[in-house]
């Protein structure tokens, strides 16, 4: 599906970007698994490589423009080329509106967005000679809808997807296709750590499949867009979400008391 392609993913020290790194590899790219915690990419990287895969692990702030122009060489470097750039670190807070700082603003958006902003722009340079590329941005529902406390995570998700839209009408002509995947509510050991009994159960009432979803099924679908099968979609925004964004507001249902709307 990815053979000989390569692929940097960003934020893969961990969670989704783990698991995107490890389904990409799984598929046949050689990646290069990047994380603001060095070891951990490396640690991504080395298991790998131990299954038989081709990688290497750096470290990277995606908000350094010198970094990001890192990210795109060491693919070159060490794989000769690089045709697929996954934009999923992220940072995030849970701030109500008067609460949030313009601190709290630059740090979230100068990763989020401008950071995503930089790692695509250094990705590109190197896509274009050869015609051809793929951009896979980790957005969020946050930046579709409303939440409580997602003032500065939700703007820098929502300004994602303008940028996604921008970048494709760009770019697409020239054979750079770029999307988004939005993920729902994902059992990664981050949302393990931070949701209690109550928003556990909140999400679980509110998701027409009643679960959470796994870090794999993001990955796949990340997989599916930096493949030649999805070589008609450009500028879309796909959510994986269990249908959590489709049902909008759900009423009672028999013989469960409704339950109020998770921070996500």
């Amino acid at each position: 599906m990815l053979n000989n392609k390569v692929a940097t993913v960003t934020g893969a020290g961990r969670g989704m970007g783990e698991a995107i790194a490890r389904t990409l590899s799984a598929k046949g790219a050689a990646v290069v698994v990047s994380d603001i915690d060095g070891a951990t990419a490396e640690t991504v990287a080395a298991s790998i490589r131990d299954g038989g895969g081709k990688a290497v692990g750096i470290r990277i702030d995606v908000s350094s423009e010198d970094d990001a122009a890192r990210l795109a060489e060491t693919a070159v470097q060490e794989f000769g080329g690089l045709d697929i750039l996954v934009n999923n670190a992220g940072i995030s807070t849970t701030k109500l509106f008067l609460e949030t700082t313009k601190q709290d603003m630059e740090r979230i958006i100068g990763v989020n967005l401008i950071g995503a902003f930089l790692c695509a722009q250094a990705a590109v340079r190197h896509m274009l000679p050869n015609g051809s590329g793929r951009i896979i941005n980790i957005a969020s529902l946050s930046g579709q809808r409303g939440g409580i406390g997602r003032s500065a995570y939700g703007s820098s998700k929502a300004g994602l997807e303008l940028l996604t839209k921008v970048m494709s009408v760009e770019l697409a002509a020239k054979g750079v296709l770029v999307n988004n995947v939005a993920p729902g509510a994902i059992a990664t050991q981050m949302a393990v750590e931070q949701h209690d009994a109550k928003t556990r159960e909140a999400y679980h009432y509110l998701i027409p499949q009643r679960r959470y979803g796994t870090p794999e099924e993001v990955a796949f679908m990340v997989a599916f867009l930096a493949s030649d099968e999805a070589s008609h979609v450009s500028g879309t925004t796909v959510n994986v979400d269990g249908g959590f964004l489709s049902a909008g507001l759900m009423f009672e249902r028999e013989g469960v008391e409704a339950a109020p709307t998770p921070r996500a």
